[in-house]
């Protein structure tokens, strides 16, 4: 893919967000628009062979739309200003629809590459189901936080939006009770793509998705039985 010219198209989208100038570039964009299709795809290809469980997900509902939601939004911009997807075993991205785990990644208009494996902000449920595992499975989850690819690559688990005290139900003196206040169980790292763009581009974020894989699998354990 051109990620040069998808990086540029996003910035010139991010100034003139409004649905005259996205349909004057509509042509610069369903060619980047498949383009990243095929680049999915053949993501989803290299997955699949050190994750075998997400090769049957369909690249074309792996992909995020263009198009913003604004019924609850303040920001009333129509389109995102990046390119995003999110590869599971379920086929769902969401997490709201009960897609489970997900290998994500987006390039935006800052030109920043974004890499992610896990689950961010699941639903209440499936939240109180990760928690209740991590206490079920404490030697198999800190196996998980001291992977050493995993730790090299995303330096641990993302704490954002980390709660100061313990969930309602789980004591404070848990072994893992820093974890279990996390709300989201997902690493993720960032580049910046402006000076140089790996020659083998689906490969390095193809290398990134295998170190988060012991994340991803630990997470599809946490079920109900």
């Amino acid at each position: 893919m051109h990620i040069r010219d998808l990086t540029r198209f996003l910035a010139d989208l991010s100034e003139n967000n409004n649905r005259a100038w996205f349909v004057m570039n509509k042509p610069r964009y369903d060619i980047l628009r498949a383009e990243f299709l095929e680049l999915v795809t053949g993501l989803i290809a290299d997955i699949a062979k050190f994750d075998p469980a997400v090769a049957g997900c369909n690249p074309k509902k792996a992909l995020f739309r263009i198009n913003r939601d604004m019924r609850f939004s303040h920001d009333k911009s129509p389109y995102k200003t990046s390119f995003s997807a999110a590869i599971t075993a379920s086929g769902l991205k969401k997490p709201s629809q009960g897609g489970g785990p997900a290998y994500y990644f987006q390039v935006d208009a800052a030109g920043d590459l974004l890499v992610a494996g896990g689950e961010y902000t699941p639903p209440p449920d499936r939240l109180r189901l990760i928690r209740q595992h991590i206490i079920a499975d404490p030697a198999g989850f800190n196996k998980v936080l001291k992977n050493k690819k995993l730790v090299a690559t995303f330096g641990g688990l993302q704490e954002e939006g980390k709660l100061t005290r313990p969930p309602k139900g789980f004591d404070a003196d848990e072994r893992h009770i820093e974890q279990i206040k996390l709300k989201s169980f997902i690493v993720w790292d960032e580049t910046s793509l402006k000076k140089k763009i790996p020659a083998d581009f689906a490969g390095h974020v193809a290398a990134q998705f295998k170190d988060s894989y012991p994340l991803v699998a630990w997470l599809r354990t946490a079920r109900r039985t």
